[in-house]
């Protein structure tokens, strides 16, 4: 036996997995014969996207298309448009455009506005507007960062749902007509996103999407991946939307490499209802049992810009993993915590995730970033949660109750060992693309 062939029988062979981290990837070596990967349906991109989004302006699931509601209006009208902010990576480079074509002749573009839906993030700066969007578009027609803060900006529309005070942006409620954009992906707590969601939380006065992610509403068991119908929080999503109006939407659902692969036009809801079914038969994935490790990402910039952005990934992970087991998370966070808002200071406001949890279920009010905390303290809860970040040094991690993992491989191979030798690991390298779920 030579030297190769020993070392080739005593050292266990590995699997290469590359996970969407930033811009480029990463890639970990995992044990093979005890690594299960989890992802997506892959989808090729449509061969002429723009091709794909006229199609659904013009064929819409259902009502007439955009051009006969824009004429049906007639007169000039004002209209505003709803789109993602940063932190999403909705091809609004290519949707805008694409609806600007049909206002042709029937809109003034000096009467459209295109309001980036934030809810609670902050505004977009200029050079991150001029990454999302092409300069004829900036140049064309207003561009103007959603501001839930701000009363001056916000009209109030009423009480909508199970009892949402709702104020929304009042370039929006006063626009002759509105259209919504975005991209239909699985969301850990209001089932899926796109289509409602550009109007409230998008599109929302603070004290409305505070209501809308109370405890009572989060802690719900269908508040969670995949549900909609039923689910306190979309339910509610659904309602305000309806009830104060949308003329028209669009949306998309993406590939891995962030590509068109369908889109969806017409009246809301029946449109996103569309869209999410076949974004559910894309993203959930079955498993047999529960894993005692799990691998996931945030898919990537710009869904891992920051941490507070990458509690998703850690509650895909959580699906699937057993009590007790141990999650690692790679997310990039170029952004940080982030520095804005009061998700840093929450997190670690507490001795402990339990502790942390036990609190925002006991206070009467819900204070900004609360939900996204109780969501990340839910999962360190079922499980030990670890982050690799090549941006949060270890003891930005470790105030926030997550142990630093600067090699993945090495992490998962403890945890494995520490779970016994039938330990086996599951590996998400799409992370909140993917809704696992455990069949037996």
């Amino acid at each position: 036996m030579t030297l190769d062939e020993k070392d080739d029988r005593l050292m266990p062979h590995t699997r290469s997995v590359e996970l969407a981290y930033g811009d480029d990837g990463l890639v970990v070596e995992l044990p093979a014969d005890r690594t299960t990967v989890v992802e997506p349906v892959f989808v090729e991109g449509a061969p002429d996207p723009m091709a794909e989004l006229r199609r659904a302006l013009r064929e819409p699931v259902a009502g007439p298309p955009l051009r006969e509601r824009l004429r049906a209006r007639g007169g000039r009208p004002t209209v505003a448009i709803s789109m993602c902010d940063a932190t999403r990576p909705q091809p609004r480079d290519l949707m805008i455009p694409a609806l600007l074509e049909e206002f042709d002749g029937l809109v003034d573009l000096d009467d459209v506005v295109v309001l980036v839906a934030t809810g609670t993030h902050r505004g977009n700066t200029e050079a991150e507007l001029r990454a999302m969007l092409p300069a004829e578009v900036l140049d064309a027609v207003r561009v103007v960062n959603h501001d839930a803060r701000d009363p001056s900006t916000l009209t109030w529309m009423g009480e909508h749902g199970d009892g949402v005070p709702v104020w929304l942006n009042a370039e929006w409620a006063a626009a002759d007509i509105r259209i919504t954009t975005g991209f239909v992906e699985p969301h850990f707590f209001a089932g899926f996103s796109g289509g409602p969601k550009l109007v409230a939380p998008g599109l929302a006065a603070l004290e409305t999407v505070l209501t809308l992610h109370d405890a009572r509403r989060i802690g719900h068991p269908d508040a969670r991946w995949g549900v909609c119908v039923g689910n306190p929080v979309h339910d509610d999503v659904r309602a305000i939307a309806a009830a104060t109006g949308v003329d028209y939407s669009l949306d998309v659902l993406l590939n891995r490499g962030k590509q068109v692969i369908a889109a969806f036009g017409g009246d809301l809801l029946p449109m996103h209802e569309q869209a999410r079914e076949r974004s559910r038969e894309l993203s959930m994935r079955p498993v047999e049992a529960p894993f005692d490790v799990t691998v996931t990402t945030n898919s990537g910039f710009p869904l891992d810009q920051n941490l507070y952005q990458a509690v998703k990934g850690m509650s895909a992970a959580a699906t699937v993993t057993r009590p007790g087991g141990a999650i690692v998370c790679a997310a990039e966070c170029r952004d940080g915590f982030p520095d804005h808002g009061s998700y840093r200071e929450v997190l670690s406001s507490a001795p402990s995730p339990a502790a942390l949890l036990a609190e925002i279920e006991a206070r009467s009010e819900t204070i900004p970033d609360q939900w996204q905390v109780q969501m990340q303290a839910k999962v360190q809860v079922h499980a030990r949660v670890g982050v690799h970040s090549a941006f949060l040094g270890d003891d930005d991690l470790r105030s926030a109750h997550l142990e630093p993992v600067p090699d993945i491989a090495d992490w998962v191979g403890r945890a494995l060992d520490d779970a016994g030798p039938d330990a086996r690991v599951c590996v998400l390298p799409e992370g909140p693309q993917t809704i696992p779920y455990v069949t037996g």
